[in-house]
């Protein structure tokens, strides 16, 4: 995952075994079923990881209303977890203002599932590279995307709210296939949210096992 952000991002990796948990984020189990408990305790264990190289290693992270992550003061971040498979990104708010990143089995979506995330366009245009699920990828790309735009604007994003344009490659990473992605918003964009184009650029890879995708934001400097 860490390849597919800038070098301000802090990536940790990691499978679904049994972590540890602050006192406070215990707090958050009871309304839990056992699957997604098991989820939590690893990716706040990815999260601890990460947030102790930025100088917080025993930082509880909660959850906001919405699920979303509370990361502490100056830092922005983004979890995600699937089946085998976790991890957390994390990044300096001075030099990232947003970051997404989502994981998902490299499989085919649930029947039914394709038409409520892809758009006609979106599928027609994909590139042929066999051994690749590309509704998924277009599934994660979007999660990606919605998890970097939802903490600067607090507004709901739908799956059709983003259409995205993949250039794929071989490239350098390993795995079937790698390459970018735009994910070009269909509504309208606060102005607190530079965002050239109502676009936002992402990197996606596609191994045997998984799909993972992420976009960043950089921070842009105020004007003098």
């Amino acid at each position: 995952m860490g390849e597919l952000l800038p070098s301000s991002a802090i990536t940790v990796e990691g499978g679904e075994g049994g972590a540890e948990l602050l006192p406070e984020e215990k707090g958050e189990l009871p309304r839990m079923v056992e699957k997604r408990r098991r989820e939590f305790a690893a990716g706040r264990a990815c999260a601890r990881r990460a947030l102790a190289q930025l100088g917080w290693p025993a930082f509880p992270l909660l959850s906001g209303s919405s699920r979303e992550p509370l990361w502490p003061p100056g830092v922005v971040g983004s979890l995600t977890h699937c089946a085998g498979y976790c991890a957390c990104a994390v990044a300096p708010a001075s030099q990232l203002s947003s970051v997404g990143i989502d994981a998902e089995p490299n499989v085919p979506l649930p029947a039914g599932v394709e038409p409520v995330i892809c758009t006609e366009r979106e599928l027609a245009s994909l590139p042929a590279l066999p051994g690749v699920n590309w509704p998924t990828v277009l599934f994660s790309a979007k999660e990606a995307v919605y998890k970097a735009w939802f903490p600067l604007t607090h507004r709901w994003l739908d799956f059709l709210d983003a259409e995205i344009s993949v250039q794929a490659s071989r490239g350098p990473l390993d795995g079937l296939g790698t390459g970018l992605f735009l994910a070009r918003l269909r509504i309208e964009v606060p102005d607190l949210l530079p965002l050239p184009g109502n676009a936002f650029e992402g990197r996606f890879k596609v191994t045997p096992t998984h799909v993972l995708a992420a976009v960043a934001l950089v921070t842009v400097p105020p004007a003098s």
